[in-house]
């Protein structure tokens, strides 16, 4: 039986990837490298440096529960079903159901360009003034500015912009972080001590009551997107034998990328003085100075913001393409809101989008601690990115169970099992989230409570529910699968 012949298959035209010629094989080590590029970050290395050496722990455990079965499972879905994830949704559950979904895939987005940029206005500060690393003003300045700066350039369908991505690995993630780490082990060699303790007794983290690991609900964030390298299983030459390789590479390649420069870091700044957003630039900073290289710090900075704006004008665009393509084929979105523009961009969905991240963006002026800003906006990130996890899942599962012949280019072992253990980490993740960490211990709980929760619930679930609830037939757009993007 083909993907065509599934009931409920022809809904994935309009969003069907391409399937690669026969003679467009790629090696699985070429796939471990994309996944790596697509993965791996220094942002996310001061959130977990405030652990010292228990910041191993507190990435190998989101790896084992959820990296490892969000690949495999992942896998053999995109090597089963066209259509990426609303198709598996919809087809293992159901089409609202596959709807909300791909919303979650997009609405994470809002809330995780406030959080990159944030941390490009932290890093950006150090190229001028580091005193503007801890003013929420110039923060909220540079999200606006640059953000409205990615829709102007996104919206005139600018190609090529996608290179940007794949040298930051090189430039903003590769470079820096082997000069952060072999910096710092100079830095240890030397006799200077480092400021986490190094010893057996500090593998774990120190248990002061559940908030002690809240932190560790950013990792999911630092691990997700592996679903879109899985649309790559049909290139390689035996992904039975191929694609489990290339992903246990791919995750011995992102860990030491988060772990080492992470350490570096605790080695470096102590946990109490560490900026969440600035924390990278603040351990270049004090490293270059014990070597009397400060004048390096600048052009690290722009290193790294270079790789951030790389990225972010590559995925601007990206997730809302899948929501525009099936909303108007479903008639999910109003007519507004599909409209494209004379380069063929869902300039409407970007502008709309854009407005809402303004708003974000003044929160940062109006939160005292910009740490803690940044903070709130990755944990809604991850939580309403979680959602689609857990539909995922559950997908996963039926689809096995229901189409157990169905041809699959990769099965993935133990299935079933994986996606419960997946569920359970991702369902706990979503909870915890909703705790503030021990480091904002002295804040209001319950507005951080509001916050969260008005956020993830709000935009994850109310938002798309009244979206399908008050959809209109005269929404859904002819011929769908014509309608592609310059």
């Amino acid at each position: 039986m083909s993907a065509m012949d599934v009931p409920g298959q022809p809904a994935a035209k309009a969003v069907a990837r391409a399937k690669a010629p026969a003679a467009a094989w790629i090696s699985w080590i070429a796939l471990a490298m994309m996944t790596t590029s697509s993965v791996a970050s220094l942002r996310a290395a001061p959130t977990m440096a405030v652990y010292g050496l228990a910041c191993v722990f507190l990435y190998l455990l989101p790896a084992i529960v959820f990296l490892l079965p969000t690949s495999l499972v992942s896998a053999e879905l995109a090597s089963g079903w066209e259509g990426g994830v609303y198709n598996w949704v919809a087809l293992g559950i159901s089409k609202p159901m596959g709807f909300l979904a791909v919303w979650c895939q997009f609405a994470m987005t809002i809330f995780y360009y406030p959080s990159l940029l944030g941390f490009v206005a932290s890093t950006l500060a150090y190229v001028f003034n580091p005193e503007l690393a801890s003013s929420g003003v110039w923060t909220a300045a540079v999200i606006i500015v640059v953000y409205w700066s990615g829709v102007w350039v996104s919206s005139r369908g600018t190609k090529g912009v996608a290179g940007l991505a794949s040298g930051g690995l090189i430039i903003g993630t590769l470079i820096p972080g082997t000069v952060l780490v072999l910096l710092g082990v100079v830095f240890l060699g030397q006799g200077n001590e480092s400021a986490a303790p190094m010893t057996a007794d500090n593998i774990f983290p120190v248990w002061a009551g559940l908030a002690s690991l809240v932190l560790i609900v950013n990792n999911f964030l630092s691990y997700s997107g592996m679903e879109m390298n899985a649309v790559h299983v049909s290139s390689l030459r035996n992904p039975a034998k191929e694609f489990p390789k290339a992903m246990f590479l791919a995750m011995g390649m992102v860990m030491t990328i988060f772990i080492l420069p992470a350490l570096a870091i605790s080695w470096i700044v102590p946990a109490e003085e560490l900026s969440l957003t600035a924390g990278v630039m603040q351990a270049f900073d004090a490293v270059f100075a014990n070597f009397g290289w400060q004048w390096l710090t600048p052009i690290v900075g722009i290193m790294l913001v270079a790789a951030s704006l790389g990225g972010m004008l590559t995925w601007l665009a990206g997730p809302s393409k899948g929501l525009l393509l099936i909303s108007r084929q479903e008639g999910y979105l109003p007519p507004f809101l599909q409209r494209l523009n004379k380069n063929g961009v869902q300039q409407n969905i970007l502008v709309v989008q854009g407005a809402i991240t303004t708003v974000i963006g003044l929160m940062y002026a109006l939160i005292p601690n910009v740490s803690s800003a940044y903070w709130i906006f990755s944990v809604i990130t991850t939580q309403v990115y979680l959602i689609m996890y857990l539909l995922m899942f559950v997908a996963a599962v039926q689809l096995r169970r229901k189409f157990p012949d169905h041809p699959r280019g990769y099965r993935a072992p133990l299935l079933v099992s994986m996606c419960g253990i997946g569920f359970a980490a991702s369902l706990a993740a979503l909870l915890v989230g909703f705790i503030p960490p021990s480091q904002f211990g002295s804040g209001n709980a319950g507005l951080y409570f509001l916050i969260v929760g008005g956020g993830a619930l709000g935009l994850g679930l109310l938002v798309p529910f009244l979206f399908y609830k008050f959809r209109k037939p005269s929404w859904k757009q002819p011929e769908p699968q014509e309608v592609t993007p310059s």
